[in-house]
């Protein structure tokens, strides 16, 4: 998020379904020392035209095109050989030092990213944000406090190994590096902790200390074991880019880096860095009004209440659950963010795709009455009943949150929203399309990546300097399984789960299952697809009649699935980086705001700073699918969510076959073609704030197609630098925000209204009366 964006006409190979050849690349392999130098062969070669008045494109015969002189960055291949250096100072990577530092500002990393969990747009928290404060701090150590050669020759020589175990001199990269990802690692999430706000805010139980630490354990370390297996697959080739990473390991080489380059790269960052802090509180707090600039919402004030209640469906979008967004412009920075700064082409564009559906199927399904929608919300994530209201779901599982039939009857069942239902629908039809597309379009690259790991030969630069690093034994990440399965398996059977053992050991079964398929979609095109549908499907047929057991249930299969994507990235970053293998064991810890923003959290709608809709998605799920049989089943309202699973493998085979008949269709290639992309993205405005897909598509164009393919010099060297600088400085103060006068900390100062921060209707006057109802 957010857990929330090269083409598909580009004429430039961006992604192929086979693997690379990788012939040529063999060759440069013992012979290249860094990407930079590369480039300067290149241009000696051509002649460095940068800043020229005629474009000059040409390709070499790996197919890699050039314009003015500068390598077209396109796939993986061009990553690895032009865009990460290969430089490995030798730096000692785990200290005291890196270890203190990092433990420390996870803390910090854990409290932005429950900020996020409870914002009504799901963000991801800037790893950029957390590096820098760890490099100043880390500077500071290195500088200030006494290093062994301070006390060589002196009276207090004798304390020369204490002090040079506490600061063991220069803070370098690798230091910086193990400390940022111990930090980072806690903003990432947890489904652990997410359970235990739904426990506490619908079901009112307070979870004990020994479940919540082992579920969390439990829950992160399966993951990262199974990982540590797949690794051949999902970490060392090329193609494995996990695009999010990019502007970090710019960065860090950037900080750590001493070359003429780098000054101008970290003057642009630290530039970029305070002018976005200084800029993000106008939009995030003195002037709400510039996340969501709608010319027809505010062309429209005088509008009938009937046509307002239209207007503010399809234009409104500034608000949590307000509308669509459908032409607004968000100058917002926290809500964009640099993730279309970094995500390849060809990822963006089928997202469009799925957008333009989005608009279309969410609008008819409302006004088409499709699932009695009208009769609720047009976007919300919440349970109804059949009249509107809040569903009241305690009546129905009471204290044992196991189903009370008697009550049910006398309720009813709960309904979902027409745009909740859409939305768990075409989640089913990703997963099927995304199992279907890896099998068919991937699974050579699956058997190559295997072999050449098997034979060590495997040519991807990066991995081939990591060659002299140890590598971590494979007992090692079995061990982690055996301890997380354990340690799960104490609290099934302690806790307060109703969880039973067997549908445990299933639950992790079917998340070791799917985590090969989300990883590789994610490493490819930088954003994966919400497999948590899927869990929620068959811990109904498991457990009917138990919302907190499909909780838990869902809990453990999905976050194998979530960890192995995030531990993955974090050894990509380490083989960029030249972490060795054996230092990349991290830490997780999870901190939660739920008691401050209670009151929030559980109103349907939320507001434009704070909204409970993954804590609601969590719990409507958990009730509905413990419903399976009353709401998906054949006579149900919802029978065609769980068939969608099956449905969405279909037109994915349909496009292999034709892709083997016609692999190029017009401008089109077929295997570009990402349906699991389109229909993850046909549901993407259906909760939330919308006000800023307008505004992350041009930022997508202008930096994925202008920049990148028309002056790839700039695009190379600044790119993933400025997303970065944008993205801290966007982060630093919303997080001083949220605890000053977001309310974060339990007392919210909201600045005085006015025309861009008004006190009545939504924010980006878009004020249908029935919008929010």
């Amino acid at each position: 998020m957010p857990e929330h964006r090269d083409s598909l006409i580009d004429s430039q190979p961006v992604l192929s379904s086979h693997p690379p050849d990788h012939g040529h690349l063999d060759e440069k392999i013992g012979t290249r020392k860094s990407s930079t130098e590369s480039i300067d062969i290149i241009k000696e070669k051509q002649g460095d035209s940068e800043g020229g008045s005629q474009l000059e494109s040409k390709s070499d015969q790996d197919g890699v095109r050039y314009v003015n002189g500068e390598p077209v960055i396109s796939n993986g291949r061009d990553v690895s050989q032009y865009l990460v250096d290969v430089r490995d100072d030798g730096d000692p990577p785990l200290t005291f030092r890196s270890m203190f530092l990092g433990t420390v500002f996870a803390g910090l990393g854990a409290s932005l990213y429950q900020i996020y969990l409870f914002k009504p747009v799901q963000m991801s928290v800037s790893s950029v944000f957390l590096l820098l404060l760890i490099y100043s701090v880390g500077m500071a150590w290195s500088s200030f406090l006494p290093t062994r050669s301070s006390v060589k020759g002196t009276r207090l020589s004798f304390l020369a190994p204490i002090i040079g175990f506490v600061n063991p001199g220069p803070f370098g990269l690798k230091e910086h590096v193990v400390a940022s990802l111990v930090a980072s690692t806690a903003a990432g999430g947890s489904t652990a902790v997410m359970n235990f706000a739904v426990q506490r805010l619908y079901y009112s139980t307070n979870v004990h200390a020994t479940t919540a630490v082992l579920a969390t354990f439990s829950t992160g370390l399966f993951g990262y074991g199974l990982v540590g297996i797949l690794r051949p697959l999902t970490v060392y080739p090329s193609e494995m880019v996990y695009w999010s990473n990019l502007p970090t390991v710019s960065i860090f080489q950037a900080l750590h880096f001493d070359t003429a380059a780098n000054h101008k790269r970290l003057k642009l960052f630290w530039s970029a860095f305070t002018g976005m802090f200084l800029y993000e509180i106008i939009p995030a707090y003195i002037f709400p009004l510039l996340n969501g600039v709608n010319i027809i919402c505010l062309a429209t004030q005088r509008a009938s209440s009937k046509s307002a209640d239209v207007i503010t469906n399809l234009f409104g979008g500034t608000n949590a659950n307000e509308g669509l967004g459908f032409l607004s412009i968000s100058l917002d920075w926290q809500y964009i963010g640099s993730t279309f700064m970094s995500l390849p082409l060809i990822q963006q564009a089928n997202s469009w795709i799925g957008y333009f559906f989005c608009y279309i199927a969410i609008m008819v399904i409302y006004y088409s009455n499709t699932w009695n929608s009208l009769a609720f919300p047009m976007l919300s994530t919440s349970i109804f009943s059949a009249n509107g209201s809040v569903y009241h779901q305690s009546a129905v599982f009471g204290t044992t949150f196991s189903l009370n039939q008697t009550a049910l009857e006398e309720i009813g069942l709960p309904a979902l929203t027409g745009s909740n239902a859409w939305s768990n629908l075409t989640a089913n039809l990703a997963i099927g399309g995304l199992i279907a597309h890896c099998v068919l379009f991937w699974r050579p690259y699956v058997v190559s990546s295997f072999k050449q790991a098997r034979d060590g030969t495997q040519p991807d630069p990066h991995w081939q300097a990591m060659k002299k690093y140890p590598e971590v034994p494979w007992y090692w990440y079995g061990g982690l399984l055996v301890l997380s399965f354990f340690a799960g398996l104490i609290v099934v059977l302690k806790g307060e789960t109703t969880l039973p053992w067997w549908s445990y050991i299933v639950a992790l079964l079917l998340g070791g299952f799917v985590a090969p398929f989300s990883n590789l979609l994610f490493a490819r095109m930088g954003n994966g697809i919400a497999t948590n549908q899927l869990m929620k499907m068959v811990a109904a047929a498991l457990n009917p009649g138990k919302p907190v057991a499909n909780l838990y249930f869902s809990m453990w299969s999905h976050d194998v699935v979530s960890t192995s994507i995030g531990l993955a990235g974090d050894l990509k970053l380490g083989q960029y980086l030249k972490i060795p293998p054996r230092v990349m064991f991290i830490t997780l810890v999870m901190i939660s705001v739920v008691d401050a923003q209670r009151d929030i959290l559980l109103q349907p709608s939320g507001t434009n700073v704070w909204s409970g809709q993954v804590v609601q998605s969590l719990n409507s799920a958990a009730v509905t699918w413990s419903l399976a049989k009353q709401l998906y089943g054949p006579s149900g309202p919802y029978f065609w969510i769980p068939m969608s699973l099956f449905l969405g493998m279909v037109p994915t085979a349909i496009q292999w076959l034709i892709w083997r008949r016609w692999p190029v269709i017009g401008p089109a290639k077929i295997d570009k073609i990402m349906l699991p992309i389109i229909y993850m993205y046909s549901a993407w405005m259906s909760v939330g704030v919308n006000s800023t897909i307008t505004t992350s598509i041009i930022v997508g164009l202008v930096s994925q197609l202008w920049l990148r393919k028309y002056h790839p010099g700039w695009y190379r060297k600044y790119n993933y630098i400025l997303g970065g600088a944008l993205d801290g400085g966007a982060q630093v103060l919303i997080f001083i925000l949220s605890f000053v006068v977001f309310g974060a900390a339990g007392v919210a100062r909201p600045f005085p209204t006015w025309a861009g921060n008004p006190a009545v209707g939504n924010v980006d006057y878009c004020n249908g009366n029935g919008a929010l109802d």
